[in-house]
């Protein structure tokens, strides 16, 4: 009724044998395969080996030629020559475009150029001519010397040595007694004196003494107003007869000068312009000057 199944001995330890057996190729096999690997890669390495061998080649270098000092020498002064004679070249000047000016007036009127005919003008554009004035400081005093003298004519006795003499005699006690460092009597200095006894010495002067209060007067103020010192003492300059009049002749000067007396400083045409008066006061019969 029912099926029994039953395994005969003999035939389990056949199967178990040829397990075995088949346990056995397998693991020959895996000796095999592995002896063939170690093989490929050995060959693999030596045929890597022989072509890098191969492919390698013997560079030898070309030897430098053999440099003589002396033609080497010789070169390096003609390039330094050379160099030398280029740098002494004069350079060429630079090509600068000049703008032409067009002798007529131009105008742009709706985005075109029309041109305006210039009108005559009546103010000259020409720089007035410079004018150069030379003097010494002797020819100076002998031209302010004759002018007093020919502008007191009624002192028959003066004579431009005189009135000289009162200006050095007052510069130098100055100097000698400390009251300044350097000497006052310059170009500039004498012409200031001239266009003050110009305005203050008049023909009416009937003796040599007032004409000498009112010059030193005129020193005076020159000194304060164009002396290197603060102040000046009044004892050269003020005689003391005439003290009063020393200050009234003083006040009228200021009131009358003061504006020119500015104005020569700061105006270079005024001062040439006194100057060149000044130096025609000279008297023509001199040939001789006190330099």
């Amino acid at each position: 009724m029912g099926t029994v199944l039953s395994i005969s001995p003999a035939t389990k330890k056949a199967s178990i044998m040829e397990a075995e057996a088949a346990a056995g190729d397998a693991h020959k096999n895996d000796k095999s395969l592995k002896r063939h690997s170690m093989f490929v890669s050995l060959s693999w390495k030596k045929l890597v080996a022989n072509s890098a061998k191969k492919s390698a080649k013997k560079v030898t270098p070309k030897p430098m030629p053999a440099c003589d000092p002396a033609s080497s020498q010789v070169a390096q002064l003609n390039s330094e020559n050379a160099r030398k004679t280029e740098e002494k070249k004069p350079k060429a000047p630079i090509p600068v475009p000049v703008p032409t000016v067009p002798t007529q007036n131009s105008e742009v009127q709706n985005g075109r150029l029309s041109t305006v005919q210039k009108q005559p003008s009546s103010v000259s554009l020409v720089s007035p001519r410079r004018v150069v004035i030379q003097a010494s400081t002797g020819e100076l005093l002998r031209c302010l010397g004759d002018f007093m003298c020919r502008r007191c004519y009624k002192l028959k006795d003066l004579n431009s040595g005189e009135v000289i003499l009162w200006f050095r005699n007052i510069d130098r006690t100055l100097l000698i007694q400390g009251w300044q460092d350097i000497g006052f009597i310059t170009p500039a200095n004498v012409v200031f004196v001239y266009l003050l006894c110009e305005d203050a010495i008049t023909d009416s002067v009937a003796s040599a003494s007032e004409l000498q209060g009112t010059f030193q007067t005129c020193l005076y103020l020159a000194y304060s107003y164009m002396g290197n010192e603060i102040s000046y003492p009044l004892k050269p300059f003020m005689i003391e007869a005439n003290k009063d009049v020393f200050w009234e002749t003083s006040l009228r000067i200021i009131d009358r000068m003061s504006a020119k007396m500015l104005q020569l400083n700061a105006d270079p045409h005024f001062f040439t312009e006194i100057f060149q008066d000044l130096k025609n006061q000279r008297d023509a019969s001199e040939t001789t000057l006190d330099r």
